[in-house]
């Protein structure tokens, strides 16, 4: 998401409020302050638009913070040299931000976000390529809750004064309910209905198969009042943390519910960006990292690129980013192979 200095409400009172809650919602809102934040949303449309750009640029300050240096890096010494203070600033760094006009501010991201040598095409990669290897897209709704959409995940959302509720389409989503008790979370997907009042939940959607996996909190799992119809007996699931159901659509109403270990819940829960953080490790190891959260796998093309070691800070998402990395400061030139393979070689055994 790139954003520029052109669409932001020119209003020094709205940015003075969206930047003081942008910093309330990182640490957390009580039951009284999430009342009045929803209040000061639904006063004007500018207010939505002024938070959501500041939410974008706090969260890009964040990756920011994690994109820390290297061994050997041929980078701006000022802003990822070794043992930086970059990422145990970020805080401070973010205040600042915060208090800064947003104008400055999306300058200021977007100058260190997309340099010329980030912009330049691929053309070696497919527009399949392309959608795999995008960066989990993160949604905050008017009431603060916080859904990251897989790649490929459609989301609509139906707010009233009742009830909130949103349509998962297609694919996979994480939702973080912001707690409203007057307000259930509703969450369809293909006619099952996920309901919570503030907790986290995965849903996804599979073919014929809808899967949720509980993280926090408490959900109730149902299909909705007319599937029901002549189902005698059936019984909606509390699901608790690390309880996963499973339903096949178009079968008689039932959910499958088991408990997953850690380990499990690890592994179905891979695909959320998470900040990977290695110290003085070989390239073989955060290679596989990254495969192990993304579809796009990445392949160490020679064998002296294994034993390299690297310290860095990186978002488990951000597969692209640490490719251009290596491109950029580490003579490495990544290949497409396919729509889902990248191949980094070493530069010096290209020309051999």
């Amino acid at each position: 998401m790139k954003m520029s200095a052109d669409n932001f409400p020119e209003n020094p009172e709205t940015e003075r409020k969206a930047a003081d809650w942008t910093m309330r919602i990182d640490r957390g809102l009580s039951a009284e302050e999430q009342d009045a934040y929803s209040q000061w949303l639904a006063e004007d449309p500018s207010h939505r638009e002024a938070i959501a750009l500041y939410r974008w640029g706090w969260d890009e300050f964040d990756r920011l913070a994690g994109l820390q240096t290297t061994h050997h890096a041929e980078v701006d010494p000022d802003l990822l040299a070794p043992g930086n203070r970059f990422a145990r600033k970020s805080r401070l760094i973010k205040a600042v931000f915060a208090a800064i006009p947003l104008a400055a501010a999306i300058a200021i991201v977007a100058t260190v976000f997309w340099p010329d040598h980030v912009q330049r095409e691929t053309p070696f990669a497919s527009k399949a390529a392309i959608e795999l290897i995008a960066r989990i897209e993160q949604k905050t709704l008017d009431d603060g809750s916080v859904i990251e959409l897989n790649r490929g995940a459609i989301l609509e959302a139906h707010y009233t004064p009742e009830f909130r509720r949103v349509t998962l389409v297609r694919g996979e989503a994480n939702f973080e309910v912001a707690k409203d008790p007057n307000r259930p979370f509703v969450v369809n997907v293909a006619g099952v209905d996920v309901r919570a009042v503030g907790t986290q939940f995965n849903v996804r959607l599979t073919g014929d198969t809808v899967d949720v996996i509980v993280s926090e909190g408490i959900v109730s799992v149902s299909p909705k009042e007319q599937s029901l119809k002549g189902v005698a007996g059936f019984e909606a699931p509390l699901l608790e943390v690390g309880h996963r159901a499973v339903m096949k659509l178009g079968d008689t109403p039932r959910f499958d519910v088991t408990v997953l270990s850690a380990i499990e819940m690890d592994r179905e829960l891979g695909w959320q960006p998470r900040l990977m953080d290695f110290d003085d490790v070989p390239m073989s190891e955060i290679v596989a990292a990254f495969n192990r959260s993304n579809e796009v796998q990445l392949v160490l093309g020679d064998a002296d690129l294994e034993g390299m070691r690297l310290s860095y800070s990186l978002w488990s998402d951000n597969v692209e980013g640490f490719v251009r990395l290596m491109e950029s400061s580490f003579g490495m030139r990544a290949e497409w192979r396919g729509n889902t393979e990248i191949v980094l070689r070493d530069i010096r055994s290209l020309s051999r």
